[in-house]
Parts: structure tokens; sequence; C-alpha cells
């Protein structure tokens, strides 16, 4: 339910109490759920997003208590876990990136603009991610964009853009004209067709690109952020927390060997 090892869940659950000591504030009584169990539940609402009524059945509390410690632990996971996030040139099979936008649903929230794309249909953020030739993830997008902004804003306002500074990047037509990609498709002009040498390039990159989608679907294997998983539920002011969390999550549970 966590796509952690024992092993890795065990050092997550050490970090976290480097950070806050314990679930429960010094002199309270004794935890219904403790530090370890609590990091393993906080974990499986964003590897599968349960519902937290589901999830404290299964872990044996309440959910005011998953309630509690989602709120406690969501954010301390993303800071025990922002060491483990590899600069992209790290990433074995490195070199020039691949970069495509996601659309992570939510729930629709009136008040909050912005977060129908019109190409998806349903109100989400615009993730931003980032693959190497071979479909590793080399790099996610710290900021969460509204859906409705364009791939062409999101790159930058995502913060993928400075993350890939000094590699060479690849996206679709999406990104073309945007400072930091370097290869884009050739458009076919309006009422025209394209050379057959720009033709057979478009249908090379296509090729190549296809490896971005694989690395999409590896993300979105951490349910929270998928449209298999059901839709974020949480508020929107909690976006960021949680997907600093779920990026330091997915690199921890790919690269972190706890027995090194």
């Amino acid at each position: 339910m966590t796509g952690l090892r024992p092993g890795q869940l065990t050092e997550l659950a050490a970090r976290a109490a480097a950070a806050i000591g314990d679930v429960v504030k010094p002199g309270g009584g004794p935890a219904v759920t403790g530090l370890y169990k609590s990091a393993a539940m906080v974990v499986a609402l964003m590897r599968t997003n349960l519902t937290q009524e589901v999830a404290g059945g299964i872990f044996g509390c309440s959910q005011a208590t998953v309630s509690r410690r989602w709120d406690l632990l969501r954010p301390v996971i993303g800071r025990a876990l922002a060491d483990c996030v590899p600069d992209p040139r790290q990433i074995p099979g490195g070199g020039t990136a691949l970069a495509d936008g996601t659309i992570a649903p939510t729930w629709d929230w009136a008040a909050i603009p912005d977060l129908f794309p019109g190409k998806a249909g349903y109100p989400g953020m615009n993730l931003q991610i980032a693959a190497t030739l071979g479909g590793r993830v080399a790099a996610i997008g710290a900021v969460p964009v509204h859906g409705a902004r364009h791939d062409a804003h999101a790159f930058e306002a995502s913060g993928l853009k400075n993350l890939l500074a000094g590699l060479p990047a690849a996206a679709d037509l999406g990104y073309l004209g945007v400072d930091g990609i370097a290869i884009v498709p050739f458009r076919t002009p309006p009422g025209g067709r394209l050379h057959d040498s720009q033709a057979a390039f478009n249908k090379e990159l296509s090729g190549i690109r296809a490896a971005a989608e694989r690395a999409v679907a590896s993300v979105k294997t951490w349910r929270m952020l998928s449209e298999e998983g059901g839709r974020y539920r949480a508020p929107i002011s909690k976006y960021g927390e949680m997907l600093a969390a779920v990026t330091g999550l997915f690199f921890f549970s790919n690269y972190y060997d706890p027995y090194e």
C-alpha cells in the first residue's frame, strides 16, 4: 500500500522522528497510532488515494486521527526526503531531457479559477515532468500549476525550466517557442504540408518522446496524482506540500537503498 520496502519505511519513520520527535506532544497520552504506523498510513493515502474513512478502518484509528496525521506528516515527509530528489544530471541515462505536462485531477472548487483545461475536460493541476531518453523520470516540477494554464506557461512556472537549465530538452508542439526547449516538432503550415524530411523528423521525434509518456505513467502510480485513482480531495492550499512529499517518495522508493 505504500510502495516502499520495509527498510525504506523504517528510514522514513526515522527521518520523521528526527524532524518532529513523535506524533503526540510531550506529556500527552499514548498515541492510538504511533509514528511508524502513521507514516505508513500517510504514505498509503498518497500511494492509493484512499479516503480517510477507509484508511482509518485499515489502520485501526478514527477518521479524525487520519486527518491529524495527514496534516502533521504531509509537509514533514516532503522536507525529510528533499535530499533524495536528485539533480536531473544524476539520473542514469541522462542527457537530452524530454519534457511533458500532464493533468492531475482534482475536485472542482468554484472559488478557485483556472482549474479546467480544455483538452482534459476535468479540473486539475498541470504537473510538469521530465524524462530521460530511456523513459526514467529525471525531474518533477516542484510548483503545481492550475490546469487551465498552457504547458508553455507551466514549464517555467512549475520550476522545471530551472531544473533542466543547461540540459538540451525536447517536447511537443505545446512548447513551441518556449525558452529552454531546444527541440520541438515542425508545425504544419496553414493550408500547406510538411516537407518529407520534416515529416520524417516529426515521426522520429514522436517515437523518442514516447519515453516521456512512460515516465508520466510511472509518476501517476502515486494515485493521488492519477485520474485512475479518483481525484485529489484535500484543499488546493495543501497541494504543493503533497506534491513535494510524492516527489520525494517517488525518488526515495526508486533509488534509495536503506542497506547501502
